[in-house]
């Protein structure tokens, strides 16, 4: 056993992956094509955590925080009320992965300042921009990847894709802030100080870094490839900051989380290999067919366990043959893989990464209160979001 825990999952990952290329397990034309879909899509996270770390080093997120509690005046709930307002426009507008990593050092920064320093309130902070950097990402294509996928699908069969996922997006959002609300009712009153201005070291760099981020906001919305758009916006951070500091913000091998890339492309692989070897007919005869509450729920089910057992990206391609070019059933995968995958931590891309967030920043990884809150959202988000589809 003590063998097993010193080997390495991104290892095994890439040589699992590997095998299944070379053998032909997973055949060279779907290799091809399964490499077109996901490469961009790693090779934007692996963007998005050079523009995090580059941020951070500039002073980023400790002006943001510092402006924010200015602006709530010491009330505990309008600071807390603020970080929702920004986790849902950020996720809506530049996608829960950007949320993940821009937004959770701002929020545990900004849980530290309300709590006098206790990481438990930083922790309510933390799993709130993670609920929301989930639940509020069903709005728009772009706010998350599996959208993207799917959105040519709404497209062919003749419907817009906000046509049809406002009312569940919104829900999903209304549901997420309730239940938060609720359960950290006791974080959010009473008030705090303030504290110094913030002010730093650097203002060029601040504010030179600060525009690049604005530009890739508007790069995102634009329509251009967000994999391109974070590229440049991480490659300018990295020359603006060599240019003031002289030095990279850290060591080449710890500026992407490279292990993690590494498992997920192995695990898109292995998923892609079972599909082809009949995995997504056999998920397919799993749910009943129909457009009414009971099947939509089934199949909406169905993708909140492929996710959360798989991660949201290849649990969408298990689940997605099951919903038939519908536009509805589609509708309800997307919504389990985009509400519902709030139980593992490994069951979004931004789940990943907030908690590879959370680590570099706390001193406790609130894996058990990331368990508990999903466990309270998943079901209800899914179930009102599937609701609204009606």
């Amino acid at each position: 056993m003590s063998v097993l825990r010193r080997v390495p999952w991104w290892a095994v990952g890439a040589v699992v992956a590997t095998v299944a290329v070379v053998t032909g397990a997973l055949p060279a034309p779907e290799a091809r094509e399964l490499a077109g879909r996901v490469l961009p899509v790693l090779g934007f996270v692996a963007a998005l955590t050079v523009v995090a770390e580059c941020c951070a080093v500039a002073g980023v997120f400790d002006a943001a925080t510092d402006g924010a509690a200015r602006l709530a005046r010491g009330r505990r709930w309008a600071l807390w009320l603020l970080l929702v307002l920004v986790a849902i426009a950020s996720t809506v507008v530049l996608s829960l992965d950007t949320t993940a990593v821009l937004l959770t050092p701002l929020a545990i920064r900004a849980g530290r300042r309300v709590g006098g320093g206790d990481d438990r309130t930083a922790v309510f902070y933390a799993l709130t921009v993670v609920a929301l950097a989930n639940t509020a990402s069903l709005l728009l294509p772009v706010s998350n990847l599996t959208n993207l996928l799917a959105d040519h699908r709404f497209a062919t069969a003749g419907v817009g894709y906000v046509g049809v996922m406002w009312r569940p997006a919104l829900v999903a959002i209304a549901v997420t802030v309730a239940v938060l609300a609720v359960r950290g009712r006791h974080r959010l009153t009473g008030a705090f100080e303030p504290g110094e201005r913030y002010r730093p070291p650097d203002r060029t760099l601040l504010v030179a870094t600060a525009a690049v981020v604005g530009a890739m906001a508007v790069g995102f919305v634009s329509g251009a490839p967000v994999w391109l758009v974070a590229g440049v916006a991480a490659v300018l951070l990295l020359g603006l900051g060599g240019w003031r500091r002289g030095r990279w913000p850290a060591p080449v091998g710890q500026l992407v989380p490279w292990r993690m890339l590494l498992v997920v492309g192995a695990l898109f692989v292995l998923v892609e290999t079972a599909q082809v070897r009949g995995l997504g007919d056999w998920v397919a005869g799993l749910a009943p067919a129909g457009t009414s509450t009971g099947p939509l729920l089934a199949l909406a089910g169905l993708a909140t366990g492929a996710a959360n057992l798989l991660n949201n990206l290849p649990g969408y391609l298990v689940v997605e043959p099951a919903a038939g070019g519908d536009p509805t059933r589609l509708a309800a995968v997307l919504i389990g893989v985009g509400a519902g995958p709030l139980l593992t931590p490994w069951a979004s891309l931004a789940t990943v990464l907030w908690l590879e967030r959370c680590r570099r920043m706390l001193t406790h990884v609130p894996v058990r209160g990331l368990l508990v809150q999903g466990l309270w959202l998943a079901p209800l988000c899914v179930l009102a979001g599937v609701l609204a589809l009606g």
